[in-house]
């Protein structure tokens, strides 16, 4: 049995029940396909089923505010997903009338949709003969075929593209683009994968030259910079406090936050204080609390953010002051999130 015929048989019996695959319509495959880069199914499936409930058609989210969708986005991470998703449903809107491309070159000028999803749309729903390529379909051939290009390089990216379209079945491409995503995530897995009951197994190049630990090959390309955040967390007795939009191209672009100090290193108190008086030298700071002893390491793709909260006692704040009752309005990174679960006023 050919390879694509072992995918598809597979598929057949071991796919999981998944929301999405009960429908061709490409609002909602478009939707699941952007939740799941760099996210795990079980993380996203929540998100998908909360924002169909508040956006069930493209029109609806295309209407929505930009505030609104990165809330309900908040812990999702790789937020600039939830802007191109934003702007993409008003492309939909008023470019295409409120209906998706249904071919593959159009669906590429849509805002956010490269090669990979693009592919899936065209394939899981109109039946295009366009092979995907993600993380898992990248496993499963570079094991299947053994081959050690990398699949972040230039050469690899073509080679492996170029693979796919030969192996696919055109005939019954969408459940095969959905099978052979699905095998990599199942059964020929990241890690500890059991290949002793791989239907591949006979014939898996890896599998015969002991490499599936060392397949497929990635280019480390990722320097990780470290960076010091001190957020303050002011308070009046008002039970006040303040919050700030970050702004610009850099991470969390329009979400908020409280006032930031970012520093060149970890801050003792004495350091913080120090600092803090160039950087609010007109407020008068009563009481300061370290909330963290231990500063809290977010790690994202490409920086590490060592991380403290300040809290900072004062009389009077600003005009743009904001109840702490009213924070949890504010889509805010997951890291202001957990401090406001377990920070207590």
């Amino acid at each position: 049995m050919s390879f694509s015929k072992e995918i598809l048989k597979w598929y057949a019996q071991n796919k999981r029940p998944l929301p999405w695959r009960a429908t061709k319509d490409p609002y909602k495959i478009w939707l699941s396909e952007i939740m799941l880069q760099q996210t795990r199914v079980a993380q996203g499936m929540p998100y998908y089923h909360k924002f169909l409930e508040n956006f069930p058609t493209v029109h609806d989210l295309a209407k929505a505010s930009e505030e609104r969708v990165l809330k309900l986005w908040q812990g999702l991470g790789y937020y600039s997903r939830a802007r191109n998703l934003h702007a993409t449903a008003k492309m939909v809107v008023d470019q295409h009338l409120g209906k998706f491309p249904d071919t593959y070159k159009a669906l590429r000028q849509l805002k956010g949709v490269g090669d990979y999803t693009a592919s899936a749309i065209a394939s899981i729903c109109f039946d295009l003969p366009e092979p995907v390529v993600d993380g898992n379909v990248y496993r499963v051939l570079a094991r299947y075929f053994g081959i050690d290009l990398p699949i972040n390089s230039s050469e690899g990216i073509k080679y492996f593209k170029t693979l796919a379209r030969e192996v696919m079945d055109a005939d019954e491409i969408r459940d095969y683009n959905q099978g052979i995503m699905e095998f990599g995530a199942m059964q020929c897995a990241p890690k500890s994968p059991n290949c002793t009951r791989c239907p591949l197994n006979q014939s898996c190049v890896a599998l015969k030259e002991g490499k599936v630990g060392e397949l497929p090959v990635k280019l480390n390309k990722t320097k990780v910079r470290n960076r010091y955040f001190n957020y303050l967390v002011y308070l009046n007795p008002q039970r006040k406090t303040r919050m700030e939009q970050r702004e610009g191209k850099g991470i969390w672009q329009n979400l908020y936050q409280f006032p930031l100090l970012e520093s060149d290193k970890l801050l003792s108190t004495d350091e913080f204080v120090s600092q803090l008086r160039e950087y609010e030298k007109d407020l008068n700071v009563g009481h300061i609390v370290l909330f963290n002893e231990t500063p809290i390491v977010h790690k994202l793709s490409h920086q590490h953010l060592h991380t403290q909260f300040w809290i900072l006692e004062v009389d009077e704040i600003s005009e743009e002051s904001i109840p702490w009752d009213k924070i949890h309005d504010f889509p805010v990174p997951v890291l202001i999130a957990d401090f406001l679960k377990t920070f207590k006023i």
